[in-house]
């Protein structure tokens, strides 16, 4: 895209880059033909593909798949996407503009220390319900991280770019090197099975949920080393700290739901996350009030989160739009 260019198709003006990260641009915008802010996401394909028609024409095709699958996710935990195109060389996801933090800016602003446990559990509810939609609609996110969640003033929480993350790939961005070469993607989040080039499915960002969940629970992924291999072979084979030895006070339950979903083997991964998050969610309101807790039903993958319970009351987030893709 031209530096002077603001305006995108003589509907997106551009207005302030809000984010800016190995996927490209994030820009806040004005959607000119409704009246109303949105956030635009640009992708520019790297070095030698630009001069490659066939790998372009390939591209674009893929593209076009993979953001109408996006487009096609309708739940309240998923980030809305309006449109998408190409616009002198660079290819575009129009998506609702969030106003919030996402968790990865959440433990920064915290310096690192763990979030309450009912908070964790109202993430771990919402975030697990979301995934249960899109994985009954055939979808893997692949890239399940705390930059990839937002949590908007309001307590509502969103995973970003679904189905983007096997275009980044396909694109060459997004590649964290080592020295040999490997891509190595997003180490601290990777399940068992990504990294050893085994077939991915739903039970994936599972793990990767684990993953996020035990960092809000103690200040630092399962396998924080600062050897990538290390990290990489603490998922293969290493079993994670219990979080009670690190936090003890955390309760038995949440500790049961997380080591569950960072089991090694696909098969023992819980495929009830959203409902045990939802009884964690209903024991720490009924801990909050004293009030015993309304019988528990199956979640729905298609269900509405519960309204947030009375102890999230006045806990907002720092204010920020849609976050830069990493």
């Amino acid at each position: 895209m031209a530096e002077n260019t603001t305006l995108i198709h003589g509907r997106y003006e551009l207005i302030e880059q809000i984010g800016r990260g190995g996927m490209g641009q994030v820009w806040r915008a004005r959607d000119e033909a409704l009246g109303r802010q949105v956030a635009v996401k640009c992708l520019q394909p790297l070095g030698g593909a630009q001069r490659d028609e066939e790998y372009l024409r390939s591209l674009r095709e893929r593209f076009r798949r993979e953001a109408r699958v996006a487009a096609s996710l309708q739940h309240r935990g998923i980030t809305v996407v309006h449109d998408f195109g190409e616009y002198d060389g660079t290819l575009y996801l129009v998506m609702e503009l969030l106003d919030g933090q996402n968790l990865s800016e959440i433990l920064t602003a915290r310096q690192a220390e763990p979030l309450p446990e009912p908070d964790i559990a109202d993430i771990a509810h919402q975030v697990a319900a979301a995934l249960a939609y899109t994985h009954a609609q055939g979808v893997v996110h692949r890239d399940l991280k705390p930059a990839n969640v937002m949590r908007l003033a309001d307590g509502t929480v969103k995973i970003l770019d679904f189905g983007i993350a096997r275009l980044a790939h396909d694109i060459g961005l997004n590649a964290k090197l080592t020295s040999t070469g490997m891509a190595m993607g997003t180490p601290h989040y990777m399940s068992p099975e990504q990294i050893s080039g085994a077939a991915v499915d739903h039970r994936s960002d599972l793990y990767s949920l684990g993953c996020v969940l035990y960092e809000l629970a103690t200040g630092a992924p399962p396998f924080d080393l600062g050897d990538p291999w290390a990290i990489l072979v603490g998922h293969r084979e290493t079993p994670p700290e219990p979080l009670r030895a690190v936090r003890a006070e955390l309760s038995p339950s949440l500790e049961r739901l997380i080591l569950g979903l960072l089991a090694k083997d696909p098969a023992d991964r819980p495929e009830d996350a959203a409902d045990q998050a939802r009884r964690l969610v209903l024991e720490a309101a009924r801990a909050e009030t004293g009030a015993p807790a309304p019988p528990g039903r199956a979640a729905q993958p298609h269900a509405r989160p519960e309204p947030l319970p009375p102890w999230t009351r006045g806990m907002r987030p720092g204010s920020r739009a849609s976050g830069a893709w990493s």
